[in-house]
């Protein structure tokens, strides 16, 4: 008796694990897709798109709006593991916010403009370097 209450017990803290995994996970999709990432991945499914043939596009964007589950799944591992539910649930409440909304709609450009940046700066330390080299 007592080993199948222990086997019992066992298996519901098992399942009550992975319900409070799935909730957490299923949020933190929820929060990337927040961020503006649904947008730029759909934007990248529609550049890379453009090489396909007309006749094609339907059959290749459906597929490659199949893929998103299992990128936002990867992606949401990586976020549980550098974040707990609380602080997933903040930056939720963030992304909900005014100053959350325009921040997402603005990434993309963001990070465009701050890699150029990056770019420039990376190429003046490299004649620094060069200078220092010689």
């Amino acid at each position: 008796m007592k080993k199948i209450l222990l086997v019992l017990t066992l298996v519901f803290s098992v399942s009550l694990n992975a319900q409070d995994t799935s909730d957490f996970k299923s949020k933190t999709i929820n929060f990337i897709k927040l961020t503006g990432s649904a947008q730029m991945f759909d934007d990248a499914i529609s550049q890379i798109g453009m090489m396909v043939p007309e006749d094609k596009k339907e059959a290749y964007t459906k597929e490659a709006q199949g893929t998103l589950d299992d990128l936002y799944s990867e992606l949401a591992k990586v976020y549980m593991k550098e974040f707990t539910e609380a602080e997933i649930n903040e930056l939720i409440g963030f992304y909900n916010s005014e100053i959350g909304q325009k921040l997402a709609s603005k990434q993309t450009e963001i990070t465009q403009s701050g890699m150029a940046i990056g770019q420039n700066w990376g190429m003046s330390l490299s004649q620094i370097a060069q200078k220092y080299s010689n």
